[in-house]
């Protein structure tokens, strides 16, 4: 059991639920921008396969990197919209605004700049430094 699971927020029903609005908003406009993505990169690859005729390597090494610039945008997308799937289910669960390292409460002024937080500035911090 997580320490707040029982813990009152201080939230209303009213803002849990505008909350989760915000939250759903969200991920369905990432889940709209990776289908349109996923269609530009396949338009994409159409093209490559048609146009290969007379490619030097200057017209391959282009289309090598449009191609990883695509999938990279893909990864980029699925990842943002894993986080705020993540921060839906801790809404869910009563945990959304508590910190996942320290268990304090997130700042608010921290949600409102970025929704799908789920560690305070402290706790984000000390990951940084531990990744450099």
């Amino acid at each position: 059991m997580l320490v707040h699971d029982t813990v009152d927020t201080g939230r209303s029903q009213t803002e849990i639920d505008q909350i989760r609005q915000s939250l759903q908003a969200r991920y369905d406009d990432l889940t709209a921008e990776y289908d349109h993505a996923v269609l530009q990169s396949q338009v994409l690859r159409l093209v490559e396969v048609g146009d290969t005729a007379g490619d030097d390597q200057a017209d391959s090494g282009t289309k090598t990197a449009e191609r990883d610039t695509a999938q990279s945008l893909l990864r980029t997308i699925l990842d943002r919209r894993a986080q705020y799937e993540h921060a839906l289910g801790r809404l869910a669960e009563g945990t959304y605004g508590w910190c996942e390292g320290c268990k304090a409460a997130i700042p608010v002024e921290r949600l409102e700049i970025f929704p799908a937080a789920t560690t305070c500035v402290t706790c984000k911090q000390t990951r940084e430094r531990r990744a450099a």
